[in-house]
């Protein structure tokens, strides 16, 4: 790969749209043009309404590396590091916005640091039985800036996110099965496969109420039982006016597959 190739793949497959970490030679280990690409890539998701969910993946045999630390590191300046352009939303999601409609990520491989959180980030993981983790800044001297301290205690519960962020020590695929990181394991090579086809399920839903659901999940994680339940009702008042439920009423009617429009 030379040096100016892309870091991320972009496609659109239907109404989902699949990311690639891209820089196989380097097992996927993220520079900043990667972060910055993948920034791009998620707010191409975000604004693009005939897209309804993503799916991130990526190509060779690891998932990801980490972090590329000798381009990386020298970039952390005083407010820390910037790796989000005009357009993007931050890999991560840890800079006040998040993506409004579902992820679906696969891993493989190695799948270090950033990995972890890119799944943390995520809604749905699927991992190849060959995936190995490791939640390592630790052992780097750094603390993981993007996410993990917050999101793999409430995925995975206290005790079985200190039990990795604290020691860096790597893990395989059963045990984040075992705690909740990730949600379903395959044979090596099938990852891409049945992720892609839990994306595509997750698109042929009603976007609206897609999104509605993710967004009161994460009211309540973020704020609290009482804040999603005072949002519930006016959520139901207005999706039950979209043209999309009077799609799927009529769906159910005549027992026939429900094709939404997202309005």
């Amino acid at each position: 790969m030379t040096d100016d190739a892309p870091r991320i793949s972009v496609e659109r497959d239907g109404h989902v749209l699949l990311i690639g970490l891209d820089r196989v030679d380097k097992r996927n280990a993220a520079d900043y043009r990667m972060l910055q690409e993948l920034s791009l890539a998620y707010g191409e998701l975000e604004r693009d309404p005939e897209l309804r969910a993503g799916f991130v993946f990526a190509h060779g045999d690891h998932f990801t590396g980490g972090l590329d630390l000798a381009d990386v590191g020298p970039r952390i300046g005083p407010n820390g590091l910037d790796v989000v352009p005009e357009g993007g939303i931050h890999p991560w999601q840890v800079a006040g916005q998040r993506l409004t409609k579902p992820v679906v990520i696969a891993v493989q491989g190695t799948c270090l640091t950033l990995g972890i959180e890119l799944i943390l980030s995520a809604d749905i993981a699927v991992a190849a039985d060959s995936t190995v983790f490791g939640q390592i800044e630790v052992a780097r001297g750094i603390l993981p800036f993007g996410g993990a301290t917050i999101r793999f205690p409430q995925a995975v519960g206290w005790g079985n996110a200190m039990r990795w962020i604290l020691t860096g020590d790597t893990f395989d695929a059963a045990e984040a099965h075992r705690i909740g990181l990730v949600q379903e394991l395959v044979p090596h090579g099938e990852q891409y496969a049945r992720g892609l086809e839990l994306a595509q399920r997750v698109a042929a839903q009603a976007p609206l109420a897609v999104q509605a659901a993710l967004a009161n999940a994460r009211l309540a994680a973020r704020d609290g039982d009482a804040a999603a339940e005072a949002s519930l009702q006016p959520e139901l008042v207005r999706l039950a006016q979209s043209q999309d439920a009077r799609i799927g009423m009529e769906a159910f009617a005549t027992r026939q597959p429900a094709t939404f429009i997202g309005r």
